[in-house]
């Protein structure tokens, strides 16, 4: 009897330059006993409108039950995409057709087709840095490079855009999470939005705006987005901060041959997004819901991000430096001199995770500094995660 040899698969070179997510790996440590987590970048189960949810799909199933268990179209439910126009024009300023909105299964998706549709493999995108590690995992795993642009309190700086536009004068788009960005918090000034646009109609450039944490305002005053100013913004918005990840549903507003192309993209990957969520999402808009439950998901916030920052100022030493977001969902933290990739053994050992600060640059360079999650966590974890912290500086600094 022979014995077949193994397999020797032949992967492709993009497949072998692939890396796991930071966070993903993160999230398997997250499930061990007495595990306080800060890493997942997880709204809290309490913003959940199970209640509403239960009434919508009822609702819906009753309805258009034969509709909503079928295959849809690939650019999503056309009555979705009318109130979302609606909604967007009522609180963002942004003017759009039903017809400028493609759905996608989550804002990931998006992100992945918009590498596929404007870069090939070795050419460049310029981005804030840090930026979300999702972004850098899409778009690695097209095998395009990203050029990170250093952040100040205000949001990407300008005078170093230019500078970067010198060495690497065609990007085939910028990218930039103007809102409560991920990994710092901090927001775009308005001062910057309207350089930023002046630059990209100077060379132009295609600017891709993420928004996904923009109803999650607790403080400040409302800074018009991108798309608002300049119809030539590609904007990405999303279900999984304002109602629930779970749907895996996103969307994109875009200009016609941009959307053009992401429909035929889309068509490739999974043909459409779950006619169910999208079912959804429409009644849950357009029903008032979500104007119902935002306020609550902004009240809970809140409460947290102060509740982390009061524990900051009680448990971190006086060097440790940590933005102060006006919304969304995340914190940085920054101490000089520190490395938080070596720290995050101890960490592990002390039953307390962050994510470190180098999976947010393209080129994994900043060790100084760490992302927390202040939404997820019960109040007495966030307390006591973050003394545990305070007890890791002081350990990691002898």
């Amino acid at each position: 009897m022979s014995v077949n040899a193994p397999i020797r698969r032949q992967f492709s070179t993009l497949a072998n330059s692939m890396k796991p997510s930071a966070i993903r790996l993160l999230l398997k440590v997250a499930n061990q006993p007495d595990i306080i987590s800060f890493g997942g970048g997880l709204p809290n189960p309490e913003s959940f409108p199970i209640e509403d949810i239960r009434k919508i799909f009822d609702e819906q199933l009753s309805k258009n039950g034969k509709k909503m268990l079928q295959y849809g179209a690939t650019e999503g439910l056309d009555s979705l995409n009318v109130a979302l126009s609606k909604m967007l024009l009522e609180k963002e300023g942004i003017k759009s057709e039903p017809t400028d909105i493609i759905q996608t299964t989550g804002s990931q998706e998006a992100l992945y087709m918009l590498g596929k549709i404007f870069a090939n493999p070795g050419e460049y995108v310029i981005t804030e840095a840090p930026t979300y590690v999702g972004t850098i995992s899409a778009l690695h795993g097209s095998g395009i490079k990203i050029i990170g642009v250093e952040m100040d309190h205000y949001g990407m700086r300008m005078d170093l855009l230019r500078e970067t536009l010198k060495k690497y004068p065609n990007p085939k788009f910028i990218y930039v999470i103007p809102n409560f960005q991920n990994p710092t918090g901090i927001t775009m000034s308005m001062e910057r939005r309207k350089e930023l646009l002046e630059i990209a109609s100077e060379r132009g450039i295609t600017i891709i705006e993420d928004n996904p944490y923009g109803s999650l305002r607790f403080a400040g005053a409302h800074v018009p987005t991108l798309r608002s100013m300049d119809r030539d913004v590609v904007y990405l918005g999303t279900f999984s901060k304002v109602l629930s990840p779970g749907l895996r549903l996103g969307y994109v507003v875009a200009p016609s041959d941009v959307k053009e192309k992401l429909n035929i993209a889309k068509q490739a990957l999974d043909l459409a997004s779950s006619t169910l969520s999208e079912y959804i999402a429409e009644a849950y808009v357009s029903g008032g819901y979500m104007d119902k439950q935002v306020p609550k998901i902004i009240e809970l916030y809140k409460q947290k991000r102060d509740l982390m920052i009061e524990s900051f100022e009680n448990y971190f030493p006086k060097d440790v430096e940590f933005t102060r977001p006006n919304g969304g969902m995340f914190l940085w933290v920054t101490r000089k001199g520190a490395n938080t990739d070596k720290m995050f053994d101890e960490a592990v050992r002390q039953k307390v995770l962050y994510v470190v600060g180098s999976a947010f640059y393209p080129d994994e360079d900043n060790h100084e500094s760490m992302r927390l999650n202040f939404t997820y966590s019960t109040n007495e974890n966030i307390v006591e995660g973050v003394r545990r912290l305070g007890k890791l500086f002081e350990l990691t600094s002898k």
